[in-house]
């Protein structure tokens, strides 16, 4: 993965995103706020996102590929927040969903029910039900077994269902083994040579309405020629279904949009506008794309406290109060993120580096090797950036630690947007229920 950084580059740490910047003291602010006034304010560890960012992230991308007249949906797993979902909803952006619970979050956002698309490979009857009678825009179906269960829900509700094919073209994202979707022997999506026989059965059936396919082949794609790859088989595949007269009106392209950083290059919009295009410009679809990370990625950060200093192996370490439960990512993806410090950094060495490691009781719960970030000393704020993404919406209590809070930006001003949940919090979701016979019971 491309924000995976090795630790002879960490040094870089110096080129933050663009809308971090040090003031006049040296240091770090976001937007125009000082990090210091936020983690007095909230304590820490707390996840930061710039308003401003994600609009301009928005209006960047829509630009690129407004030629196409192509769509954007959110994915909504990468920043579930509601108040970051609104701030695209009000630019006009749809929602990529893959639960009922993501749904209830676009809709409170303001996002109106005819631009959510819900994804998926494993939606409960509950979810389905739910979805047509909301009036999603479509479901993405991922097998014939699914496809079963919205027909038989679409006629319990009496609500025809708008469905499209997602197709495995088999295409590797050449990406982390983790994040990549669309090989042959993944759980998503139906082979690509099954579709013509499932699409043609299912668009004889009157509670379902075929509008279209979906492919997503992976997360984290600099490379761009996978998306050609995998949108040409698409093309080809419309052709073939429209020959055996069948209509095709949408295409879902999928995200998986990379993101880059000051060691490596994001990928460019004008090339990525210029194969959309190329491969699927001229079926006369409506074409979607469902932008995560791309988005969201830079736009957001951790800040967390330096709680210790020890050493280990003749390596100095620095415990900080931010964990693998608040951005689980380094542990689950072995991803490293560019790490920055609150105060400008102190006496400098080319060869100084830094272990930077969690307080939980999991040899995982460790952040990477540092280069170049100066003398650290106990009390100092250190900032993980390029943590918009897939950061707090992955976060957890795990070791009853606090789920810790959010803060948008924007301008001058900040705001809180997930309050800290803490323990007493918690204890109150395990208040036990009356104890209930068991089918077996006496009596």
């Amino acid at each position: 993965m491309t924000d995976t950084i090795a630790p002879s580059q960490t040094s870089k740490t110096e080129t933050p995103s663009r809308w971090l910047a040090r003031g006049g003291d040296g240091r770090l602010h976001a937007e125009d706020v000082s990090l210091d006034r936020i983690a007095g304010a909230v304590g820490t560890p707390f996840y930061c996102y710039s308003a401003g960012a994600l609009r301009q992230n928005y209006v960047n991308l829509k630009t690129a590929i407004a030629a196409s007249n192509v769509s954007i949906c959110f994915a909504v797993k990468a920043s579930s927040n509601i108040h970051v979902l609104a701030e695209l909803a009000r630019l006009g952006a749809g929602m990529d969903i893959v639960s009922g619970g993501e749904m209830a979050r676009a809709l409170a956002a303001g996002t109106p029910p005819e631009r959510i698309i819900f994804s998926g490979v494993g939606k409960t009857r509950a979810e389905i039900c739910a979805a047509l009678e909301a009036g999603l825009h479509q479901l993405n179906v991922e097998s014939s077994a699914e496809l079963e269960i919205v027909a038989e829900v679409a006629r319990e509700t009496g609500i025809r269902a708008p469905v499209a094919l997602r197709v495995n073209p088999d295409v590797d994202a050449r990406t982390h083994a983790k994040i990549t979707t669309a090989k042959k022997d993944s759980k998503f999506g139906i082979a690509i040579g099954e579709v013509p026989a499932i699409y043609a059965e299912a668009s004889m059936r009157p509670e379902l309405n075929m509008v279209g396919l979906a492919v997503h082949i992976g997360s984290q794609i600099l490379d761009l020629s996978p998306f050609r790859d995998a949108w040409a088989a698409l093309a080809d595949l419309v052709r073939q279904l429209r020959v055996a007269g069948l209509a095709v009106e949408r295409l879902d392209l999928g995200g998986g949009l990379g993101i880059g950083d000051d060691a490596q290059a994001g990928p460019d919009l004008v090339e990525y506008a210029s194969i959309i295009a190329e491969t699927v410009g001229d079926l006369g679809c409506a074409l979607n794309v469902e932008p995560g990370r791309w988005l969201a990625g830079r736009t957001g950060i951790l800040v967390s406290e330096v709680l210790y200093l020890k050493e280990s192996a003749g390596v100095p370490i620095a415990v900080i109060d931010a964990a693998m439960n608040d951005l689980m990512r380094p542990a689950l993806y072995g991803a490293q993120h560019p790490l920055l410090t609150v105060e400008a950094p102190r006496l400098v060495e080319s060869d100084d580096v830094c272990r930077i490691v969690g307080p939980i009781c999991e040899s995982s719960d460790d952040f990477g090797r540092y280069h170049g970030l100066g003398t650290i000393v106990a009390g100092d704020l250190v900032v993980f950036d390029n943590a918009g993404a897939y950061g707090a919406a992955m976060s957890s209590t795990y070791n009853s630690r606090d789920l810790v809070p959010e803060v948008l930006v924007n301008g001058a001003q900040f705001r809180v947007i997930r309050r800290r949940t803490n323990i007493a919090d918690a204890l109150e979701l395990e208040q036990a229920g009356s104890w209930l016979a068991g089918e077996n019971s006496a009596g």
